[in-house]
C-alpha cells in the first residue's frame, strides 16, 4: 500500500509540472480541459486520498488524534474540491442600468436561471483622492425574489460579494460607458462548506500536532536540544569607490530641496516631487544621484539647464549591441547621441536593425527609447503634473502639466498662472534670483493646498516619504550581509569539521549585526507602509524585503542554541535583498489595485514568505551538513543533529506553506468566486508543498531517516521553491506573476 501511495505522491507533482509547461505553450483552455478538468486527473487524486486514509488506519494513527485529524482534513478538502467540480456552477451575468436580468451564462456555454431577478441601479468607479486611479469598482444592485416577496439592495465591489439563496455575485468588469457591469456568478453551496470545514480542521490539527509527544517533530526537538554548535563572525569592509567628474550645472541644493517638497501627481497617486525626481534619475542612469547631484537637482537641471545636461553622458544603455548600433563607445550616452549628424532620430532605425539581427538586445533599445521620451516630455513641460485644476465640470479635480491642454471652462487668470509660472521661474533661475525662486515655489505650494485641501497627503505621510526616499534603499545592507554571511557560513562549516570553538564575542557581534539589520528593515517597511497606505506586500520587491526581514527575525531566537543559524540567516537576508534590487534599487510606490484591498492579502504573503525563509534555512543547513559529511570522517553525530534541527524547521515551514496556500484560496473565493484556479503560481506552490511534505513521513519511508538522504533531498527540493517564486514569474507567467 505504501509503495502505491509513494508512486502517486511522485506522479501527481510530475503531472502538475507537465501541465504548467503545457499551459505555457498550448494555452490555459487546453490544459484545463484535458488535465485539470479531466476525469482521470480527478481519479488520480481520489485514489491517493482513499489509499492514504486506508494506510493511516492500517498504521493505527487514530491513536494519535491530531495526526489522524490532519490527514482527515486533507481528505475533506479534496472532497470539497470534488463536490465543486461535480455539482458546482460558475458563470457570468451582464447587467445594464435599469434592466432586469433573471439568468446567467455558465462557463460551459449554457444558460441557467436565477430563482430571483437582478437589476443594476448604478455603477461607480471610486478613485483615490485627488487622482483618477481606480480604488474600487462598485455595482449597486437590487435583487427581487417574487416567490418570497423578498427585496434586497446591495453594493458589490472588489472583495465584497452579494449572496442570495446559494448564489454568490462578484464584481468582474464594467462597460466603457459606465452604465453596465459584469458580475461573476458562483453556485456551490456544498463544495465551499466542505472545503472551508477542511481548512478549519487542518488549522486545528496543525496546532495540536506540536503537542503530540510521539511525533517526529518532538523527537527531533529533544535531539536538537542536546546538541551544541558554534558560529563565527568574519567582518569585512571595503572602501567606497568614487569617480572624479566635473559637476553638472544645477540649482543650489537648498532650492532644489524646497522644490522637491512640492506635490505632484505621479504613478497614479499624489506624492512629493522628490519621489518623481528619484524615479526620473533612476530611470536615466540607474542611480538616485548623478555626479554628486541629488535627484531633485538632476530633475531641475534638465528643466532649467537643458543645454548643459544634453551633453552629459547620463543615459545608461545596457546592451553592447544597442551601443554599437547607436555609435556609442561607453556604457552611458548623452541625449545628443540619439540624433545623427543629419538630425535623424536614431532609435527607430536601430530598433529595426536589432529586431532582425539581435532580438535579445531590442529590449535594451526600447529602454533607451523610454529614457529619451521621458527627458523630452519633461523638457516640453508635459511630464510633471504640478497643477491641480478644479472646474465646474470637474468637482474632484485633475492634475496638469503646464504644457497640457487645459479645461475649456478654466478661469482665465488661473490659466495664465499655470501657463506662465514655470517660464517665470526659469527666468529667475537664469538671473540667479534665488529669493524670487523661493517665493515662486511657495506660491505654487500655496496654490496646490488651496485647490486640493484634504486630498493632499498629510504632513506625517509626507515626512515619512521624504525619509523613506533618503534611507529606504536596502542594497547596501544586501552587500554587507553577503560580505559577512558568505565567509561566516564557510568558516562555520570549517570549524565544525576541525572541531574548533569560536570566540563568544564574535557570536555576540553577529547577533548584534542581525538585530541592527532587523531594526533597519522594520524601519524601512514601516515607512513604505505609511507612504503607500497599505502593508508593503503587493509586489516582488516588497515580498523579497519581507523575506529578508523574516530571515533575520527567525535567526535571532536560534543563534544561541544553534549558532549556524546566524550565518544562514544573514546570508539568506543578503541574497533576498540582492534579488529584490536586481530590477531596480527601489521600485516605485503605486496605489493598490482594487482587488488587493483585502487583509487576507497581508496574511497570505506574510505566511508564505515565512515558509520560504524556513525552507531556505533548511536548505542551507543541509548544504552545510553535506559539506561536513564529505570532509570529516567521524561527523555522523554532528550531521544527525543538523538533521534534527532541519526537521524542527521543516515541520513549521510545511505547515505555514499549507496555511498560506489556503488563506490565498479563501481570498480568491471572496474576490473571484473560486478558491482554486490552477494558475501556475498556485500549482507550483502546491507542488512545493507536496515535495516538502514527503520527508515528514520518515516513519513510513525509512530512507528519510538517513541523515545524508534527508539533507540531499532538502537541497534538491529547494529548486521547487526557486521555481515557484522566480521561475513562474519569469518563465510561465500567470495571474500571480511579478515579472511584468
Amino acid at each position: 500500500m505504501k509503495h502505491l501511495i509513494l508512486t502517486l505522491w511522485i506522479l501527481i507533482p510530475l503531472v502538475l509540472i507537465a501541465a504548467t509547461i503545457m499551459e505555457r505553450w498550448h494555452g490555459t483552455p487546453m490544459v484545463a480541459q484535458h488535465i485539470y478538468g479531466a476525469p482521470w486527473f480527478v481519479a488520480l487524486w481520489a485514489l491517493w486520498a482513499v489509499g492514504g486514509m486506508a494506510y493511516v488506519v492500517r498504521r493505527s494513527l487514530h491513536r494519535r488524534p491530531f495526526t489522524f485529524l490532519l490527514h482527515c482534513a486533507l481528505v475533506l478538502i479534496l472532497a470539497g474540491a470534488f463536490t465543486t467540480w461535480q455539482w458546482g456552477s460558475r458563470g457570468k451575468v451582464q447587467l445594464r442600468q435599469g434592466k432586469s436580468v433573471s439568468g446567467y451564462l455558465t462557463d460551459e456555454g449554457s444558460v441557467r436561471h436565477f430563482p430571483f431577478n437582478v437589476v443594476l441601479d448604478t455603477f461607480v468607479v471610486a478613485t483615490y483622492a485627488g487622482t483618477d486611479t481606480p480604488q474600487d469598482y462598485i455595482s449597486r444592485i437590487t435583487i427581487t425574489d417574487d416567490a418570497t416577496g423578498y427585496k434586497q439592495r446591495a453594493d458589490i465591489s472588489m472583495n465584497r460579494i452579494c449572496t442570495h439563496r446559494g448564489y454568490r455575485l462578484y464584481q468582474s468588469g464594467y462597460d466603457a460607458d459606465g452604465k453596465g457591469s459584469t458580475l461573476r456568478v458562483s453556485h456551490d453551496p456544498w463544495g465551499i462548506g466542505l472545503t472551508y470545514a477542511g481548512y478549519a480542521l487542518l488549522l486545528l490539527s496543525m496546532m495540536g500536532f506540536f503537542l503530540d509527544k510521539q511525533s517526529m517533530f518532538r523527537r527531533s526537538l529533544q535531539q536538537w536540544k542536546h546538541g551544541a554548535a558554534v558560529i563565527i563572525l568574519l567582518g569585512t569592509c571595503t572602501p567606497a569607490l568614487a569617480k572624479a567628474a566635473d559637476s553638472p550645472k544645477v540649482l543650489p541644493r537648498d532650492i532644489a530641496t524646497e522644490m522637491g517638497q512640492l506635490f505632484v501627481s505621479h504613478n497614479g497617486r499624489i506624492c512629493p516631487l522628490q519621489t518623481a525626481a528619484r524615479d526620473f534619475t533612476l530611470k536615466l542612469c540607474g542611480s538616485t544621484e548623478y555626479q554628486g547631484a541629488t535627484a531633485e537637482q538632476v530633475l531641475t537641471g534638465w528643466m532649467f539647464y537643458y543645454d548643459t545636461w544634453k551633453n552629459l553622458p547620463m543615459l545608461r544603455i545596457k546592451s553592447q549591441a544597442a551601443r554599437e548600433v547607436l555609435g556609442i563607445e561607453g556604457k552611458y550616452a548623452t541625449l545628443r547621441d540619439f540624433v545623427s549628424q543629419q538630425g535623424v532620430y536614431k532609435l527607430e532605425a536601430a530598433s529595426t536593425h536589432l529586431s532582425s539581427t539581435q532580438p535579445g538586445a531590442e529590449r535594451h533599445l526600447l529602454e533607451a527609447h523610454e529614457q529619451f521620451s521621458l527627458v523630452s516630455r519633461l523638457c516640453r513641460g508635459e511630464w510633471l503634473k504640478l497643477f491641480p485644476i478644479i472646474t465646474g465640470s470637474d468637482s474632484v479635480g485633475n492634475w496638469y502639466a503646464w504644457a497640457d491642454p487645459l479645461p475649456a471652462d478654466i478661469d482665465d487668470a488661473e490659466a495664465v498662472f499655470v501657463r506662465r509660472l514655470m517660464d517665470y521661474m526659469a527666468e529667475q533661475v537664469a538671473q540667479q534670483n534665488w529669493d524670487e525662486v523661493r517665493h515662486i515655489i511657495a506660491q505654487l505650494k500655496k496654490y496646490q493646498v488651496k485647490q486640493m485641501g484634504q486630498s493632499l497627503p498629510d504632513e506625517q505621510t509626507v515626512r515619512a516619504e521624504l525619509l523613506y526616499n533618503r534611507w529606504g534603499n536596502t542594497r547596501p545592507l544586501a552587500y554587507i550581509c553577503l560580505l559577512i554571511g558568505l565567509p561566516a557560513f564557510g568558516l562555520v562549516c570549517r570549524s565544525m569539521v576541525l572541531r574548533r570553538r569560536i570566540r563568544r564575542r564574535w557570536t555576540m557581534g553577529l547577533s548584534l549585526f542581525a538585530a541592527l539589520g532587523l531594526l533597519y528593515l522594520t524601519f524601512t517597511l514601516a515607512l513604505r507602509s505609511m507612504v503607500s497606505g497599505h502593508l508593503p506586500f503587493s509586489n516582488g520587491y516588497e515580498t523579497m524585503q519581507l523575506m529578508a526581514f523574516c530571515s533575520l527575525l527567525f535567526t535571532l531566537p536560534f543563534m544561541r542554541r544553534f549558532p549556524l543559524a546566524g550565518a544562514v540567516g544573514v546570508l539568506t537576508c543578503g541574497l533576498t535583498l540582492l534579488v529584490a534590487g536586481m530590477g531596480q534599487s527601489q521600485p516605485q510606490i503605486t496605489p493598490l489595485m482594487p482587488v488587493l484591498h483585502s487583509p487576507l492579502l497581508s496574511w497570505h504573503v506574510v505566511v508564505i514568505m515565512a515558509a520560504y525563509v524556513l525552507l531556505a534555512f533548511v536548505m542551507l543547513i543541509s548544504l552545510a551538513a553535506l559539506i561536513i559529511h564529505y570532509t570529516r570522517r567521524d561527523a555522523g553525530e554532528v550531521v544527525m543533529r543538523m538533521q534534527a534541527f532541519g526537521h524542527v524547521m521543516l515541520v513549521p515551514a510545511v505547515f505555514l506553506l499549507a496555511i498560506g496556500i489556503f488563506i490565498g484560496a479563501v481570498w480568491a473565493n471572496i474576490s473571484w468566486g473560486r478558491y482554486w484556479g490552477w494558475d501556475p503560481k498556485e500549482t507550483w506552490a502546491l507542488i512545493t508543498l507536496l515535495v516538502y511534505a514527503l520527508p515528514l513521513h520518515a516513519g513510513s519511508y525509512s530512507a528519510f531517516r538517513r541523515p545524508t538522504v534527508f539533507h540531499l533531498y532538502c537541497v534538491v527540493a529547494f529548486l521547487s521553491v526557486l521555481m515557484t517564486y522566480f521561475g513562474v514569474n519569469y518563465l510561465l507567467g500567470g495571474m500571480h506573476s511579478y515579472a511584468g
